[in-house]
């Protein structure tokens, strides 16, 4: 019995330094925290490139706004945010055959239905990928990928490969 209270009290104190550490991280300038990717050299030029071609908005009315640490691999809009990250590591998910695919405008996605987290879109066949991470208070679908479709498409090469 002594063994577990004292695992459970050091779980306790490790969570609650997590905790903490996370709210000295978290950006008090109303900016969005982002985990930056960092990509090798070669897709970190298209992932540049895509940061440039991004909209102004999403979803017809909500607007970009800064994501904190600013980084050509991340952006966002509205809050709470839509969150935008390429150079992600290759996720998994990409080959998980229980996840429903979608593809808007040539590009290719993965859609992951993360319930009450909302929507997680991978971007496939591309030389980068991209995730965008869309919160359930929007009630987007799919259709929300027509405001990316352009600027990956245009930013991003084709690939085979996934």
């Amino acid at each position: 019995m002594k063994s577990s209270t004292h695992r459970l009290g050091r779980t306790s104190a490790a969570a609650a330094l997590l905790l903490s550490a996370a709210v000295a991280c978290s950006p008090t300038d109303g900016s969005q925290a982002v985990a930056v990717p960092s990509p090798p050299a070669d897709i970190a030029g298209y992932c540049r490139a895509l940061h440039k071609e991004l909209p102004a908005k999403v979803l017809e009315d909500v607007a970009r706004r800064d994501a904190s640490p600013e980084s050509p691999y991340t952006a966002a809009w509205g809050d709470p945010a839509i969150v935008l990250r390429c150079g992600i590591d290759r996720p998994a998910e990409v080959a998980d055959p229980s996840l429903h695919g979608a593809e808007v405008n040539g590009v290719g996605w993965v859609v992951d239905d993360r319930g009450e987290d909302g929507l997680r879109f991978i971007s496939r066949y591309r030389e980068a990928y991209v995730e965008l991470l869309v919160p359930a208070s929007y009630h987007a679908d799919a259709g929300i990928l027509v405001d990316f479709a352009k600027p990956v498409d245009k930013s991003i090469p084709k690939t085979l490969d996934d």
